[in-house]
């Protein structure tokens, strides 16, 4: 049977030895820029000239995550940091920006390259595209059911890599825009402010809607192994080295010995995470909301507050250096510390003595953690430095050349819709160009045939979603099929794998969720095809203006899918945040789609937009009702260069984190 690598996460230097000690095949860590967790310590270069060495004293892997998007600006310190890291014996680099892909195969061909999760393959046709683009490895969506992994896994082009441990993220990763439409702090720029924490009302009560569980599959090593998936990865790079520590050992138990699943579980309920789901493994996965968000275990409540210390019967026993958590009764704030005098007494009660403020009777208790073990703080050893700046020639030569773009000054205004009755409302011989994107029952009810739609087939674009399962695959691929053999021949793409469902002499855009927030991303897309990239829609104003890139359509209109998750809720269709901001929920094709009750509407900026020779541009009327007049007055307040009224400007004007 497949012996799969044990992947730990390493977000300091505690982390680190925890690992190794833990029994790591390989580790991933963030150095300090352009990785997705931004809070975590993560290392210096070297620090991790350091690390490295040790790793491989201990014959463990290194990948760095290069997780992010990369804004224009800072595509020169990418190329210092990928410099830096072509002179290294790093294992791997992980990454989720095209940009980043173009530069590396461009200049640092022998960086070996893994798929980051955010970049969303769920399906063989994702792992077919990335071995064909030269990844080693596609790290696949968190969001697989087991049955789905196992057809994946039938014939693998190229190793996989799956999280089996840890905190989940409510939306598909990669996919959320919730914590960046909130204040700027954007996912997929390593700063998620967790919204899915948060509590929601419906119906005049409260709840924890989005608040996911964690994963754990250790029941399903033994299985996963047996299908030959690569690598099982854990999740926590702003975990303890106790928690990394602890579970490795766990995982690597059953990795060894299948049998000593049971003994491996009892070690896991001293993780210190929250409660724990199989998720789409399961049967039920309604049952992965958790009603609690807090992590580490809970082992009773305060019974009496004195000056100087409060009591309570535990369900653990507690020692001298165990990390305590008291939660607040409404959650304001978090009192943590760290256990120095206590008495326990013949009742099973214990006191415990501090000077902190603000716990209260009835306060729950948690064990956050159980300082039995310590870990070195500080990196051994000495390592050769390594230069970490491009000769600035050679980077300007680099950066110049990702800048070389033809303008295009004709203005073309794209209109999108996802419902066939938009189709009864508009005038197509009024519209330029027209995205369609359909659910599966309505792709079947669409008449190709249709004499008005056959007219204006030049002006038609045929849109595929962003999640497409491995038993759909066959559909989209008759479906491009059909729609090629109709005489229709563009398509407008969700996902840069789906070049493989198009036949012979079409052409394609890649939409908003084929990132493209830079030069380099561009370059790479347009070289690989597209006719026409969109730009993501929690850009900025400023990093448009940064690049070179003019051939950009720029969304205008447009309600952001804060979530995009499979998983579902059981909210009706209304609900507001604490901060009384109104949600409604879209529920299509079994995903579960969050927006705003209001549009993003940036039309004000269009005259500014033209003055910078930016032409292209979307008018989405996704999720907005279908009605003659909608168009008609989007497109006055797009030719008056005026705002259409309520909206908001998302990130365009405020800045992207």
């Amino acid at each position: 049977m497949n012996k799969p690598e044990l992947l730990l996460p390493v977000g300091n230097v505690e982390a680190f030895y925890a690992a190794i000690e833990g029994g790591a095949d390989a580790v991933y860590v963030g150095l300090k820029a352009f990785n997705a967790r931004g809070r975590a310590s993560n290392f210096n270069n070297y620090q991790f000239l350091l690390l490295l060495n040790e790793a491989i004293k201990n014959k463990v892997k290194v990948y760095v995550t290069l997780n992010i998007v990369i804004k224009n600006k800072e595509i020169q310190e990418l190329l210092d940091t990928l410099w830096f890291l072509s002179k290294t014996k790093v294992s791997a680099v992980i990454i989720q920006d095209w940009g980043t892909y173009h530069l590396i195969k461009e200049h640092f061909p022998k960086i070996v390259i893994h798929a980051s999760t955010q970049m969303a393959n769920h399906n063989s046709a994702g792992l077919s595209h990335a071995k064909k683009l030269d990844f080693e490895r596609v790290i696949l969506a968190r969001e697989l059911t087991f049955p789905e992994l196992q057809d994946i896994q039938k014939n693998p082009p190229i190793e996989t890599e799956i999280f089996v441990h840890g905190a989940l993220c409510y939306s598909f990763s990669g996919m959320c825009l919730f914590s960046s439409y909130l204040g700027g702090s954007g996912a997929n720029r390593g700063f998620c402010t967790q919204p899915c924490r948060r509590l929601y009302k419906a119906e005049k009560s409260n709840t924890l809607a989005f608040s996911l569980k964690d994963n754990q599959l250790i029941d399903y090593v033994p299985e996963l192994s047996k299908i030959g998936v690569n690598s099982l990865k854990i999740e926590g790079r702003l975990k303890s080295g106790e928690y990394v520590y602890q579970v490795a050992q766990a995982y690597k138990k059953v990795i060894n010995d299948p049998t000593a699943i049971d003994e491996a579980k009892e070690m896991l309920k001293l993780d210190m995470g929250r409660d724990k789901t199989q998720w789409f493994y399961a049967k039920n996965v309604l049952d992965a909301i958790t009603k609690n968000p807090n992590t580490g275990l809970p082992i009773g409540k305060v019974e009496q507050v004195s000056s100087n210390s409060f009591s309570l019967y535990p369900s653990v026993e507690l020692s001298k250096g165990n990390r305590l958590r008291i939660r607040t009764t409404n959650d304001s704030e978090q009192l943590a510390f760290k256990i120095e005098e206590f008495e326990v007494f013949e009742s099973g009660k214990i006191e415990i003595k501090t000077d902190l403020k603000g716990i209260k009777q009835g306060n729950e208790v948690y064990l956050a953690g159980l300082r039995i073990k310590k870990f070195p703080s500080k990196l051994k050893g000495e390592a050769k430095k390594v230069s970490d700046q491009m000769p600035y020639s050679l980077k300007r030569k680099y950066s110049d050349g990702v800048r070389k773009f033809k303008p295009m000054n004709r203005q073309t205004i794209f209109v999108r819709i996802n419902s066939i009755d938009w189709l009864r409302k508009i005038n197509l011989n009024e519209v330029e160009q027209l995205i369609i994107q359909l659910t599966k029952n309505q792709w079947e009810e669409l008449k190709l045939d249709l004499p008005f739609l056959q007219k204006n087939k030049h002006k038609l674009w045929f849109e595929l979603p962003q999640f497409i399962s491995e038993k759909d695959l066959s559909f989209y691929r008759e479906l491009c099929q059909n729609i090629t053999k109709k005489g229709y021949q563009q398509f407008s793409l969700s996902h840069l794998s789906q070049k493989e469902f198009l036949p012979k002499g079409t052409s394609f855009l890649t939409n908003e969720n084929v990132y493209c927030y830079n030069d380099a991303a561009a370059q790479l897309l347009r070289a690989d095809g597209a006719k026409w990239v969109m730009s993501p829609f929690e850009n900025e104003f400023d990093n448009l203006l940064s690049g070179a890139n003019r051939n950009v359509i720029i969304p205008m209109h447009y309600y952001p899918k804060l979530f995009y998750s499979r998983q579902p809720i059981r909210f009706n269709e209304q609900f507001n945040d604490d901060q009384n901001h109104t949600y409604r929920k879209e529920i299509r094709d079994g995903i579960t789609i969050v927006i705003p009750d209001k549009p993003v509407s940036l039309f004000q900026y269009r005259e500014k937009l033209n003055n910078k020779h930016f032409n292209q541009f979307l008018i989405d009327l996704s999720f907005e009702s279908p009605s003659k007049h909608t168009l008609k007055r989007l497109y006055g307040k797009f030719n008056k260069s005026e705002q259409d009224q309520p909206s908001t400007t998302f990130n365009f004007k405020k800045g992207l984190k």
